[in-house]
């Protein structure tokens, strides 16, 4: 690869890591992590601390209709933009890695060209969306998604949110992020995300950068069981209605499932929920999630199938309601090749060890890949940690990842 002459620029790790920490006293948790859910008031404070860093960086801001905010660095030309970013909203108990880091990075090449006063021919914008965690609100990715066209506008601000009656639309407008900005047919050259790994993969096998190559595709149902509730010293196993014994047998076929199938396959139970929730009393109501993923859509709908007709089965032999609702449903992705293969040359010319792989968690570049070239970079988390207030990824790797994102960012930038 011919070297550019932009090819000996890095960023400053320091000034990288100081708004990382700052970001993250917006829901700190005692003892360390975020608690940033989407939309609270936590995620307006932290909101609007990253709109005040992309205006003091010179960049024109704008909020759309679904709440996502997108910072624009000019460029050269009036072409379409290259765009790097991820979220800042973060489940209950988050890092300081999670999405922010691929935000705090994206502000930190920016910085990085004004201060060498570097100006590239495209525009370079740094987003961040809305709800990408789907911990209070559902389906996950909801501002990318919506923002590419994958899910209609009304029908994301009428969702509800698990913790109360609010609504997006409600919880935008409450906190002064309802933009103007339209949603649905974005124009975007190239979009790269850059993002803790979230797993255990790369600190195993000793690399410092992750080529991803796509993100697997996920499943995320709700099912609900209703029985009777009955006392459990008295009523015989024969004749009861048990609504948890039928949550519980569906937990055990859905691990039987991943096992049977192997491969990339994987599931969860994650929730359940049972009614009256009483060490004497037969459940009346059992709620659970699933969470299915594969890299291939073949398998994971046929998954789903076999979960769905064993749930309903089991239920119906024990007498008992089954529902089901579908949550999320993602099909598989493959990024650029091309643009998968410059994030490795350009690591590879950092004198940084690569390793392609997939995503192992949903992303919003699984979404911008819907409507133009997309890749993602993955830097290592120390045991797999993410979700967790021990998440934890080394400095220097975090400004290795940050310097293979401005070398990205830079050639497609320039083309």
């Amino acid at each position: 690869m011919t070297k550019a002459p932009w090819s000996a620029l890095r960023v400053d790790g320091v000034r990288l890591l100081q708004r990382l920490q700052d970001l993250g006293q917006f829901g700190a948790l005692e003892g360390g992590g975020t608690n940033r859910l989407a939309l609270s008031d936590a995620d307006k404070a932290g909101r609007d601390w990253t709109v005040q860093q992309m205006r003091d960086l010179g960049m024109a801001v704008q909020v759309d209709a679904i709440g996502n905010v997108v910072g624009t660095f000019a460029g050269m030309q009036d072409l379409p933009p290259v765009m790097t970013g991820s979220h800042i909203d973060t489940v209950r108990t988050g890092g300081l890695y999670d999405g922010n880091y691929g935000v705090m990075a994206g502000l930190e090449v920016v910085a990085t060209l004004r201060a060498a006063g570097v100006r590239t021919r495209r525009p370079i914008q740094v987003a961040f969306f809305t709800n990408e965690e789907g911990a209070r609100f559902q389906p996950d990715m909801m501002g990318s998604l919506v923002m590419v066209g994958g899910m209609p506008l009304q029908a994301a601000l009428a969702t509800q949110a698990v913790d109360n009656a609010a609504t997006v639309g409600d919880e935008l407008a409450r906190i002064g992020y309802a933009g103007s900005a339209p949603v649905g047919a974005p124009v975007v050259d190239s979009f790269v995300e850059l993002h803790i790994e979230q797993g255990p993969v790369l600190e195993q096998q000793d690399r410092l950068i992750g080529v991803v190559q796509g993100v697997q595709g996920i499943c995320w149902m709700q099912l609900r069981f209703t029985g009777t509730s009955n006392h459990a010293g008295t009523t015989p196993m024969a004749l009861r209605h048990d609504a948890g014994m039928c949550a519980m047998r569906c937990a055990a076929f859905i691990h039987n499932l991943v096992v049977r199938y192997g491969g990339s396959q994987l599931g969860t139970v994650g929730g359940l929920q049972l009614k009256p929730n009483l060490i004497n009393v037969i459940a009346q109501e059992a709620v659970m999630t699933v969470d299915l993923r594969n890299t291939q859509a073949a398998p994971l709908r046929q998954a789903q199938a076999e979960v769905l007709a064993f749930a309903y089965r089991i239920a119906s032999e024990n007498g008992v309601q089954c529902e089901h609702r579908q949550l999320a449903d993602f099909e598989p992705v493959d990024f650029d090749a091309d643009l998968v293969d410059c994030v490795e040359q350009h690591a590879h010319a950092l004198g940084l060890s690569t390793l392609r792989m997939p995503s192992g968690a949903g992303h919003d570049a699984q979404m911008l890949a819907r409507v133009c070239p997309t890749a993602m970079v993955f830097v290592p988390s120390r045991q797999g940690l993410s979700h967790n207030v021990h998440e934890h990824t080394d400095p220097d790797q975090l400004v290795h990842g940050a310097n293979v994102l401005l070398q990205v960012l830079l050639h497609q930038a320039n083309r």
